[in-house]
């Protein structure tokens, strides 16, 4: 996919694709427009590293703001990297009620973390974050809870070297300098299977045990409050 800012006409995407991004401020996944382009004898004159486009998301009319790295230079169009950062990110979301105290507050900034690009500050908190799940899981939550990141692992079909560093994050202990530099793209995993784990060692337990309670409660409401036949 070729991304090119041309002499005269502007922004231009091969074969005039549509392209879709979920909004930060909406959240929606959507179609987004060029609303504002950087000018072309301006970017040819200066020769920045990057350039920035903003968008309009089709579904809430807000801007969104994409940095672009400069591939290459030619008399009459600028070409453009596809690949892009986010200024702006969407908030991750996720069942914070279910998470006990301490790690809800590690996991929410770890999030915050994400959201905003700081992929190795995330690291760090997620580290935070999979230590205090594993203090409350008990004496055999540490293991548990490997047995389900192995799982998802599986699941995924993600390859050992590539999820060496996601193992490294979430079990290893020891100083933050211990932690492995991750990029965007081993962010985004290590975010899911955390994401995953957090969600099978205490999202499912928690509604599995609420939903278990509540029909327990109404057949016992029904059976105290129900008309009794005659013989």
């Amino acid at each position: 996919m070729a991304i090119t800012i041309e002499r005269g006409k502007g922004l231009r995407r091969q074969a005039d694709e549509q392209f879709g991004l979920e909004c930060p401020y909406c959240g929606v996944y959507a179609h987004m427009t060029p609303e504002s382009v950087p000018d072309f004898d301006g970017v040819m004159r200066t020769r920045p590293k990057h350039v920035g486009i903003v968008y309009q998301c089709n579904a809430c009319n807000a801007p969104v703001f994409l940095r672009f790295a400069v591939k290459q230079f030619h008399e009459n169009e600028i070409d453009l990297y596809q690949n892009f950062i986010e200024l702006e990110r969407p908030k991750e979301r996720f069942q914070f009620s279910y998470l006990p105290k301490h790690t809800e507050v590690l996991f929410r900034e770890a999030l915050s973390c994400y959201s905003n690009n700081n992929f190795n500050a995330f690291a760090s908190m997620c580290r935070r974050a999979a230590q205090s799940s594993f203090s409350s899981l008990g004496e055999s939550g540490k293991l548990r809870a490997f047995d389900e990141v192995m799982v998802a692992q599986d699941i995924a079909e993600i390859d050992d070297d590539s999820f060496e560093p996601i193992k490294k994050v979430i079990f290893d202990s020891g100083e933050d300098e211990s932690l492995p530099i991750l990029n965007h793209a081993q962010a985004g995993i290590l975010l899911e299977i955390l994401k995953d784990m957090l969600y099978q060692c205490f999202v499912r337990r928690g509604k599995l045990t609420r939903a278990i309670k509540v029909r327990r409660f109404f057949v016992q409401d029904g059976g105290n409050g129900g008309v009794q036949s005659s013989a």
